[in-house]
């Protein structure tokens, strides 16, 4: 069998997962395989009581990954709230991971998702067979996790429309979910809760409404606060990664990724690190999560068509295209950013030059 592209959080950690359960004998809450203190140490990173050494999967405040955990040890759900690019799918996952180890229970939310998606859906063949019956439901993640007493997660809230947003106040409120065709409710076993994720700043996105909001407690994961902090996330996640996707190896790249995230963070804050001159800024996000991209894209290129080296040659292509999602608006985003910085940047020669053969 091939080996999969994607493994979940808790396969790829399961040894650290396995390390802490083995030595936790904090206070859990019902239906938890780790302690709160226990799913903060896997989050943030340390050491298990045994000594087995925790990687950090979230580079940030530990007060937020605090309020996080605390929250869903409660009957309110948690909205992990930021801008594209800033961990919150990751988090969500490894939260989720560390307290059910097991992260399929979730639903991916879209324009196209309706209310039958959240709530529950029918068998019609049964249901034409024999009507409305138990057995013909379809239950949901949602509804699944309701009836085991687990946590279920809601990627990219904003992504569906208010309507079908709404359908998850009773549920939130009440911890039940009517099912008026068999005069049933499905209620929700001790353990339950949902954590989403959204962002208002996207295009496309569904204003969440104040009624919604008030069922949630929100935690705003922000971006990287220094330019330190994220080129130490882009450099963590890109090796990562791309040794998950089996890459060929190659030397490190630590510098030539903090060069990108510098020109990443500088177009998208429009001004240069000093300040002294201020820059157009681009239609995309350019966040963390693009500079990751563009690092795998950059090794990728390096070791099947370069000199099996993270270089300019190797970045520039896919950092024009990282930069340019509207070829009207954007192209003189990045010439400007080439003529004025990187061309009088000292160190920068060898980028400036490839930058040019593709702008």
């Amino acid at each position: 069998m091939a080996d999969k592209l994607r493994l979940p959080a808790e396969e790829i950690y399961r040894e650290e997962l396995d390390a802490l359960a083995r030595s936790d004998d904090g206070p859990r809450p019902e239906s938890w395989k780790l302690s709160p203190r226990s799913v903060l140490t896997y989050l943030m990173g340390g050491l298990a009581k045994d000594g087995t050494p925790i990687s950090a999967k979230y580079v940030g405040k530990a007060q937020l990954i605090e309020t996080a955990i605390a929250t869903l040890a409660t009957d309110r759900g948690l909205l992990l709230l930021g801008l594209p690019g800033t961990a919150k799918s990751w988090v969500s996952e490894n939260i989720a991971a560390a307290i059910t180890g097991d992260t399929s229970r979730f639903i991916q939310c879209t324009a196209g998702t309706d209310e039958n998606q959240l709530r529950y859906g029918w068998n019609y063949a049964m249901l034409l067979a024999k009507g409305p019956t138990e057995a013909a439901l379809v239950k949901t993640p949602l509804a699944r996790s309701m009836e085991d007493g687990a946590l279920v997660r809601l990627e990219e809230l904003t992504r569906m429309g208010s309507d079908v947003q709404d359908t998850l106040i009773t549920i939130l409120s009440e911890k039940s979910l009517p099912v008026p065709e068999l005069n049933i409710s499905i209620n929700a076993a001790r353990g339950f809760n949902v954590i989403a994720t959204a962002n208002n700043n996207d295009k496309g996105v569904n204003e969440l409404s104040s009624a919604l909001k008030r069922r949630f407690n929100v935690v705003v994961l922000p971006s990287p606060a220094t330019l330190k902090e994220e080129t130490e996330i882009v450099v963590k996640r890109v090796k990562e990664i791309g040794t998950s996707l089996k890459l060929p190896e190659i030397p490190s790249a630590d510098k030539e990724l903090a060069r990108l995230v510098l020109l990443f963070r500088e177009i998208r804050e429009g001004k240069t690190q000093d300040g002294r001159m201020k820059l157009k800024s681009s239609t995309g996000s350019l966040s963390t999560a693009e500079a990751i991209s563009t690092g795998i894209a950059g090794w990728s290129n390096a070791a099947y068509f370069g000199n099996g080296r993270i270089d300019a040659a190797s970045l520039a292509a896919s950092i024009v295209g990282a930069v340019v999602k509207d070829p009207v608006q954007d192209q003189p985003v990045i010439e400007e950013y080439v003529d004025n910085v990187v061309r009088n940047r000292a160190g920068w020669e060898d980028l400036y030059a490839s930058l040019r053969e593709v702008v």
